[in-house]
């Protein structure tokens, strides 16, 4: 049962970055008059920059494929974009809250996502390489211990 909890952890951190995908290819021009708003410089080029990070890092956190590298990246990607488009700081009180609460949701997923760099995609990721194995011991070597087991 373990084995199954990280990669519910995956696909549901995963479903709110397919949506957000979703939302840059279908509206991108809702996206982009969002970015413009906030002050943000070279919308379009940082807007297809998003939705590479989002769809990329969606398939990396699924298949398990340098899953610890996708989820360092949309780590560091969902923070910037936090600070700089939910910035509740210095919104005006009727639309602060609303900013405070994604901003809060998005750290928790941030939370999320540094689980996954630190601790990989699990077991039940296709994709994902094996760990290291670990080399056997041999009588005499010095992974091997001198004493014997008790009751020998």
């Amino acid at each position: 049962m373990n084995a199954l909890l990280p990669l519910a952890a995956r696909i549901l951190i995963s479903a709110i970055f397919v949506q957000g995908a979703l939302g840059k290819i279908f509206g991108w021009s809702g996206q982009a008059a969002y970015m413009q708003s906030h002050g943000l410089p070279l919308v379009a080029p940082l807007l297809a920059a998003a939705l590479i990070i989002e769809s990329v890092g969606v398939l990396c956190l699924l298949t398990g494929f340098a899953a610890r590298l996708a989820a360092t990246v949309m780590f560091l990607y969902l923070v910037a974009v936090s600070v700089l488009l939910h910035d509740f700081w210095a919104a005006p009180p009727a639309s602060a809250g609303m900013l405070q609460t994604h901003f809060m949701k998005n750290m928790g997923i941030a939370g999320g996502l540094l689980l996954l760099a630190a601790h990989g995609p699990g077991r039940w990721a296709p994709a994902a390489t094996p760990p290291p194995s670990v080399p056997a011991s041999r009588p005499g070597s010095p992974l091997s211990s001198s004493r014997s087991p008790p009751g020998s």
